[in-house]
């Protein structure tokens, strides 16, 4: 992909985190005009060592009020964009595209009591966006996150998903909230166990959660394998929870920039 150079601005990466062997966050300076909404996603360009620049989308992990960028990201082996990403350390570079995309916010939704917040792996980043911010917590009684990852060592950000009640301008909002992590490919302490379609199906999500999936008052967001999604749209779709469109008002929102 080629972008034009007034269409990016180059940002410093102040923050390179870990979380395991594949999965690790960027942190960045942001442009004073770079705006999104919570949800949005940019596209990062980084250049290769032929000159060449190779451009991937990322949903924003940061909140549209902080002052920084950062971005969740899988190790892809031999992949073109995250094996240079993935070596990069601060103080490098890093292109971000001047203009924000993408539908996975919250203006999908015009009515709706409780919000589902469903994601896979990295998928949880424009979640960690909303989650900061204040429009959730106040249009809705109700909001589950459900995450799932292979393992319990790959439940990244647990330091920020635990302490959003911490902060200051949730503090009066934190029992809205309720974290079910899932893992499933071993048994962890205080995570379910199984993918999201299989406890969906069960009804396990519904009785983790104390709350009932309901066209009336349910509100889904998905983000994460593009398997996942397809899987867990057919079945909200047999329960009458469909896809919400610009021209039909619907319940599900998912981003697709895989």
């Amino acid at each position: 992909m080629t972008v034009s150079e007034e269409k990016f601005t180059r940002q410093t990466l102040s923050e390179v985190r870990v979380w395991s062997p594949s999965l690790f966050s960027l942190r960045c300076s942001r442009d004073p005009g770079f705006r999104f909404r919570a949800g949005q996603f940019a596209r990062l360009g980084v250049r290769k060592a032929d000159g060449s620049v190779v451009w991937r989308a990322y949903s924003m992990v940061s909140a549209p009020h902080d002052e920084f960028l950062e971005f969740f990201s899988i190790v892809v082996p031999g992949g073109e964009f995250t094996s240079e990403l993935s070596r990069l350390k601060a103080g490098d570079s890093l292109l971000v595209d001047k203009q924000a995309f993408g539908f996975l916010t919250l203006e999908r939704f015009a009515t709706g009591r409780d919000l589902w917040l469903l994601a896979s792996g990295t998928g949880l980043a424009p979640f960690l966006s909303l989650l900061q911010d204040f429009e959730a917590w106040q249009r809705f009684e109700r909001i589950v996150l459900i995450y799932s990852a292979r393992t319990a060592s790959e439940l990244a950000y647990q330091p920020m998903i635990h302490g959003l009640s911490q902060l200051e301008h949730l503090a009066d909002y934190a029992d809205k909230l309720t974290y079910l992590p899932l893992v499933t490919r071993e048994h962890a302490p205080g995570c379910l166990h199984g993918r999201i379609t299989t406890l969906l199906q069960s009804g396990e999500l519904e009785r983790a959660a104390g709350l009932a999936l309901e066209p009336e008052h349910s509100r889904l967001m998905l983000c994460g394998n593009p398997q996942m999604i397809e899987d867990t749209r057919t079945l909200l779709k047999q329960r009458d929870l469909q896809l919400s469109l610009t021209r039909r008002p619907g319940q599900v929102a998912v981003e697709n920039y895989w």
